[in-house]
């Protein structure tokens, strides 16, 4: 696999000296600065191309080999006509980033919210800092703060009861806490969604169920993905983090049969995923590895974090990479099996990109404060420790298969 790690912009408190000597060669990045739907100009591509490289003629090289992510804008989510302004532009930008050279692009289709999480810091036994989701919290974020018409009906009269119990016990700056880690904007931004707002937000897919938003989105691939076939560029889809719905928002990449669906919807090489093992690995029923034999030619990206899931087997936390719920040791001899069967048939990228997600926040990162706090999952000491662990996983099981 190529060692990548992801790298927030210019601004990100981890440098990529720091990527480069945590042994990776590859970057993950993305203009995060360039509101959703506007074309990424080669101009700016360059621009971002120049900083990642601008120390390679000193020190081991780094390129941009993967953007995450190329965001969808909510009009073509939502399917509404002014998604064809969007989709041309999503076409532009990927025509200027296959121009420059950049091939492979990953991006997600869930609506409103991307990622969800009710903790950033939630202790582990040995004192660092993961991820958490809990579902209890999350439903009392849904049914006593932000007050959702319908959320009484996604809830056991169980749980209404005991999250009611706990907001009335919360402090208004634990209930503020909650809020804005719920209401966390995409990873790489400053920006958070307004509690004030967000109603409206969700109100806007009020008539859009399961079957409208697979709908669109395989109307979106299928105008994006023989384009990108055509470039040579790989797309790789995220699946849903957490693979369930939320917030009466439909999720339709979760599961082993969403993936197939969508990869049926436009039969291409381009059409691809991103196999998160993390946001799929939360679901009992989803088999990992054998996701990896059935999907493997249209793997294109990889994000190897593991999660735990806990008593209650709607909470989960972020387990350190070789722990947890997901079989590290059976995924990484599945995506090694993939990688010798494109060499030896000479087809697709043999050395997958793949980075290391989630880790904790562990040693002196948890002591920074201000500009030099990293975005939660994102620490430097964290994913350079479960990389070291992935990587040595690797070469332990290319040994023995030779």
């Amino acid at each position: 696999m190529m060692h990548t790690m992801r790298w927030f912009g210019p601004n990100d408190p981890v440098s990529l000296m720091h990527i480069r000597q945590a042994g990776c060669t590859g970057i993950v990045s993305a203009l995060h600065q360039i509101p959703v739907g506007e074309i990424w100009t080669i101009e700016k591509i360059k621009e971002r191309i120049q900083i990642i490289e601008a120390d390679n003629d000193k020190y081991t090289p780094l390129t941009w080999a993967v953007v995450e992510s190329l965001p969808v804008h909510e009009d073509i989510k939502k399917g509404l006509p002014s998604r064809e302004i969007y989709i041309e532009n999503y076409k532009i930008s990927l025509q200027n980033l296959a121009t420059c050279g950049i091939k492979t692009v990953c991006y997600n289709f869930m609506p409103v919210l991307d990622w969800s999480r009710t903790n950033l810091n939630y202790e582990m036994p040995d004192g660092s800092k993961a991820l958490r989701f809990v579902w209890e919290d999350f439903a009392l974020f849904d049914l006593y703060i932000l007050k959702r018409p319908k959320a009484p009906l996604d809830y056991s009269e169980e749980v209404q009861a005991s999250a009611l119990q706990k907001f009335e016990r919360m402090t208004a700056e634990e209930i503020a806490l909650l809020t804005n880690t719920v209401l966390l904007g995409l990873p790489g931004s400053e920006e958070a969604f307004e509690l004030s707002n967000f109603q409206a937000l969700l109100d806007n897919y009020k008539y859009i169920g399961d079957a409208e938003l697979r709908a669109n989105l395989y109307y979106f691939v299928q105008q994006i993905a023989p384009l990108a076939q055509e470039l040579g560029v790989n797309l790789c889809i995220h699946p849903d983090d957490p693979p369930k719905s939320l917030l009466g928002l439909p999720r339709v990449v979760s599961t082993e049969n969403d993936l197939a669906q969508l990869m049926n919807a436009c039969d291409v090489l381009a059409n691809g995923i991103t196999f998160c093992t993390g946001s799929l690995g939360v679901r009992e029923d989803n088999d990992l590895p054998k996701m990896i034999q059935r999907f493997g030619e249209r793997i294109h990206f990889i994000h190897l974090r593991t999660t735990k899931r806990e008593e209650n087997p709607l909470n989960f936390h972020e387990a350190a990479h070789l722990a947890g719920d997901v079989d590290m040791y059976e995924v990484v001899k599945a995506i090694v099996l993939e990688q010798k069967r494109r060499k030896a048939s000479n087809e697709g990228v043999i050395s997958i990109p793949m980075r290391p997600d989630h880790g904790h926040l562990m040693l002196d990162d948890l002591d920074k404060t201000g500009k030099s706090k990293s975005y939660p999952g994102y620490s430097a000491i964290g994913r350079l420790k479960g990389l070291a662990e992935l990587r040595g996983l690797q070469l332990g099981i290319e040994r023995s298969l030779e």
